[in-house]
């Protein structure tokens, strides 16, 4: 069992199972890891039926009798017919784990079990115990934190928790440019001055989420451009170069358009918000400045305040008003005064001219109206006067030719007719020529579909080989990195161990196993001859008695001495037929006896006692959370 245990430790390590090196067979396995590594074999067989238990013993024994019965389902639903329980996981004996573990590993997947043979270097073990930390993560439920176990609280606690917040990065894109370098300047940049990814976001805890979102959106910018490539790059029969320019010119050429079509609108519309603005502060500044003071929007004051060209100071604007005033040399008081009257006079006429520019410029938009109605009837007009012309010029010739209207007429009929014999000859000559070709399209028209039948089937050849070429890729690159791994391994793996030291043992291994088997053949056979022998003894025993009954009985009734000896006959006869009985009884007995000494020692090696103390010791921890889960029901 030995070899059986070591071929079962190392399929569980191959699924993540973390199995110490002390550990050499299957007795030495705990329930806490009988837990682990069944729960990691059935979530790589089907990982629905274990993503709801936990991959370790939970503290409680409540708890605990409930992941063992959710396993033991578990493996029942996966096909195991064996005898399983919860006491399988929690008072577990090295018979029934040793063939659950390997009903298990033989119903890994392939690509695992052949994945398992193969020798997992440190980087394959750090992703695997990375990829199992996060499905174990994962699996648990999240709990209140006032639930939680302390188990619980490193995972599931806010201590460690920020928010995901993702920033720019700036990475060296000189890998990209195939057959191009980068300017020296750029190189220059990326060498001394750009700082690295980790250093670029303003917070260290915005590292990870900016890495992930800079992947997330490389990912998906390239699966964009195979998705692209394969559906319309492979149709324009161009190379990928080609295609990337044409679309950029396209894409270029699609703004320029845009962007005419906004100005060329802006242009026919002079009408709106800046032109109308530009047209009222023109009407406004034409106003002579004492009559009317302009309010206008935002837009004509920050205009008039940034291209006026002799900008009015407020300061010397008061200064001139008080010096043009008849006491310009008065105190300061009454300048104050003068100037408060001043100031509300014109915040008085301010607010009139404000009034009447709304209302001009109401009157203004109206006009505009105006002015567009009259244009659309004008132009109206326009095409029925164009019309009438029309129709006034050929009344003009038809009245031309009123007065020699039979000459006139004649010659109408001989135009027509004239029109009529060069209509059919041009249809004879058009269906001459267009039978000619219709020939020619049809012609074109079947090489065309050829053409395209061909293209087609060649398009599909294209893709199939790009998709051998991509799945070649692949697996060159896997096969790579296994090569680099089993280079890794062989570095480590000591060098003094020889490949002939293990093909001795297998062959040994086989060897043995041969032997037994041929034991074992013999050992039937000589138990089929031996049955044979009895069978035979048997039959030819009850002949002989059958033919010296017969023989005695018949001069049993002449002489009283052989009647004697026909009674000691049949004596005989059952005295051996009881003693072969009692044989065989004895035989079945010696039977039963090894069997029931079987029987001991496979109840002896289930430590049938430790694991009673163990349910002993369990229900007295059960009974006590019990009480305690009772005592805070009735504090609560």
């Amino acid at each position: 069992m030995e070899e059986v245990d070591k071929i079962l430790i190392h399929s569980l390590r191959q699924t993540g199972t973390d199995v110490s090196e002390e550990i050499q067979s299957v007795k030495q396995f705990t329930s806490e890891l009988i837990v682990e590594a069944v729960l990691r074999c059935i979530r790589v067989i089907d990982p629905a039926l274990g993503s709801g238990l936990p991959p370790s013993l939970p503290p409680g024994m409540s708890a605990r009798f409930r992941v063992g019965m959710g396993l033991a389902q578990a493996c029942q639903d996966l096909g195991y017919k064996g005898e399983i329980g919860y006491q399988t996981f929690l008072y577990s004996n090295e018979p029934e784990i040793r063939s659950l573990l390997m009903f298990l590993v033989e119903k890994l997947p392939r690509e695992r079990a052949d994945g398992s043979d193969q020798p997992a270097g440190k980087s394959v073990v750090l992703q695997r115990a990375i990829a199992a930390e996060i499905k174990a993560q994962l699996s648990l439920p999240w709990l209140p934190p006032n639930c939680r176990l302390p188990i619980l609280s490193k995972r599931q606690g806010p201590g460690p928790c920020h928010r995901f917040h993702a920033q720019p990065l700036t990475v060296p894109q000189s890998v990209k440019g195939r057959g191009r370098k980068l300017p020296k300047e750029v190189t220059d940049y990326h060498r001394d001055f750009l700082l690295p990814l980790t250093a670029q976001p303003s917070q260290h805890a915005f590292v990870a989420p900016s890495i992930l979102e800079r992947n997330a959106m490389e990912l998906s910018a390239a699966q964009e451009w195979d998705n692209e490539w394969n559906s319309q790059g492979l149709l324009s029969r161009l190379t990928p170069e080609e295609y990337r320019s044409r679309k950029r010119s396209r894409l270029h050429k699609r703004i320029k358009e845009h962007l005419r079509s906004a100005a060329q609108q802006s242009q026919d519309n002079p009408i709106g918000g800046l032109a109308s603005g530009f047209d009222l502060s023109e009407l406004l500044q034409s106003t002579p400045s004492q009559e009317i003071l302009t309010k206008g929007t935002r837009f004509t004051h920050t205009q008039k305040f940034t291209f006026t060209q002799k900008p009015d100071k407020p300061v010397q604007l008061m200064l001139d008003v008080a010096s043009s005033l008849p006491g310009a040399h008065r105190s300061d008081v009454d300048v104050q005064a003068l100037q408060q009257e001043e100031l509300a006079t014109m915040q008085q006429q301010f607010q009139q001219l404000n009034v009447q520019t709304e209302e001009m410029g109401g009157e203004l938009r109206q006009l505009t109206v105006t002015l567009q109605q009259v244009s659309s009837e004008f132009k109206q007009k326009e095409l029925g006067n164009l019309e009438k012309e029309q129709s006034v010029h050929n009344k003009r010739q038809t009245m031309d030719l009123m007065p020699d209207a039979e000459s006139n007429m004649v010659k109408l009929q001989a135009l027509v007719e004239s029109s009529a014999n060069r209509v059919v000859n041009l249809a004879s000559q058009w269906e001459k020529r267009r039978v000619l070709l219709i020939d020619e399209h049809r012609r074109l028209k079947e090489i065309c579909s050829n053409r395209e039948m061909e293209s087609s089937r060649k398009l599909s050849e294209i893709k199939d080989l790009h998709d051998k070429i991509r799945s070649s890729t692949e697996e060159a690159k896997r096969r790579e990195g296994l090569h680099k791994q089993l280079v890794t391994e062989l570095e480590t793996l000591p060098k003094d161990v020889s490949r002939s030291a293990y093909t001795l043992r297998i062959l040994e291994i086989v060897g043995n196993i041969r032997k037994q088997n041929d034991e074992i053949t013999k050992i039937l056979s000589d138990t089929k001859e031996l049955q044979k022998g009895i069978n035979n003894l048997t039959g030819k025993l009850d002949r002989t008695f059958a033919v010296t009954d017969e023989l005695v009985f018949k001069d049993a009734k002449k002489d009283e001495s052989v009647r004697k000896s026909y009674k000691y006959l049949a004596a005989l006869h059952e005295n051996c037929t009881q003693l072969i009985q009692t044989i065989e009884d004895t035989g079945t007995i010696l039977r039963e006896i090894r069997d029931l000494e079987e029987q001991i020692e496979t109840e002896n090696s289930k430590k049938t006692v430790a694991n009673l103390e163990r349910i002993l010791d369990d229900f007295k921890s059960m009974r006590q959370e019990n009480s305690a889960l009772a005592a805070k029901i009735r504090e609560g």
